[in-house]
């Protein structure tokens, strides 16, 4: 459900990085222009939003000084988070994703994986 201009802008900055390529013509459009298994969520997330890091005291490319760094234990767990999802996105390339199953509604509501509100 993207609108086309938002995709096709989208698309242009994916062939500007050398991941597509664009096949022209009337039944043209965009290829991958690397192999999938060489591409990972790590790389777009961060070429698409800069970051990783869920606060900017633990970012290493995006890095701002708090004045609670020196006593801070939120921070901590703020650091395990960067360093796991970094971990879990670098890991991730798109054939590992496209080869994996989609997620069932059941998933996101169970018992086991839901750790209160606002989640």
């Amino acid at each position: 459900d993207i609108p086309r201009r938002f995709l096709e802008q989208i698309m242009l900055d994916l062939k500007s990085r050398g991941w597509v390529v664009s096949i022209p013509g009337r039944d043209g459009g965009f290829e991958l222009a690397k192999d999938p298994g060489e591409i990972t969520m790590g790389q777009v997330v961060r070429h698409f939003d800069g970051v990783l890091a869920p606060i900017t005291c633990v970012s290493t490319s995006h890095y701002e000084p708090c004045s609670q760094e020196g006593a801070c234990r939120f921070r901590r767990v703020m650091l395990d988070i960067r360093n796991y999802v970094a971990r879990m996105m670098d890991s991730a390339t798109l054939a590992k994703v496209f080869a994996g199953s989609v997620v069932r509604r059941e998933e996101v509501f169970s018992p086991e994986m839901t750790y209160g509100d606002g989640i």
